[in-house]
């Protein structure tokens, strides 16, 4: 049986925009990439995680993380050296199944009665196309607005119809 670590994943933080406390001790953050550069607009981009992993092949065991925080790339198209490409990540062409191995992932190292939260920005693609796409739909989240917070709970019953 794996112990909980005492702190939340955060997969793919980013410049960690959301959080209130950019060093918060008990989020673990993740990214693929380490930013620190002035952009050509003036601002500044710094993306330092704590450990550099590809969102779809994360290192730790299955089912250790208590919370799963999950906010991937979710533009489609975006000037190659535009801020919004540089800030947020852009997504491959065929994005539908690299979104699913993220989610899949995240999904993995969440423990059973966990909770992920996933932020999606319907700006590019519908959250109907993200749900399609990852095969899921969240418990709660708010369903109007260019911003979604969803929420998914990890319950146990996918791992008990796994069992013959």
């Amino acid at each position: 049986m794996n112990t909980f670590p005492d702190t939340a994943l955060d997969v793919c933080c980013g410049s960690r925009m959301f959080y209130f406390d950019k060093n918060a001790s008990s989020v673990h953050f993740n990214d693929w990439r380490e930013v620190d550069e002035k952009m050509s607009d003036g601002r500044r981009l710094v993306i330092k995680p704590d450990s550099l992993h590809d969102f779809r092949h994360l290192p730790w065991e299955d089912g250790i993380f208590p919370l799963v925080i999950f906010d991937p790339p979710h533009l489609n198209r975006a000037g190659a050296s535009s801020w919004l490409a540089r800030k947020y990540g852009v997504l491959p062409k065929n994005w539908q199944p690299y979104l699913k191995a993220g989610f899949d992932e995240a999904w993995r190292v969440l423990a059973t009665g966990g909770t992920l939260i996933m932020k999606w920005s319907t700006v590019q693609i519908s959250a109907r196309d993200l749900f399609k796409a990852i095969g899921r739909e969240p418990l709660l989240g708010d369903k109007k607005g260019k911003t979604r917070w969803l929420i998914f709970e990890k319950d146990g019953r996918e791992e008990l119809e796994c069992i013959d």
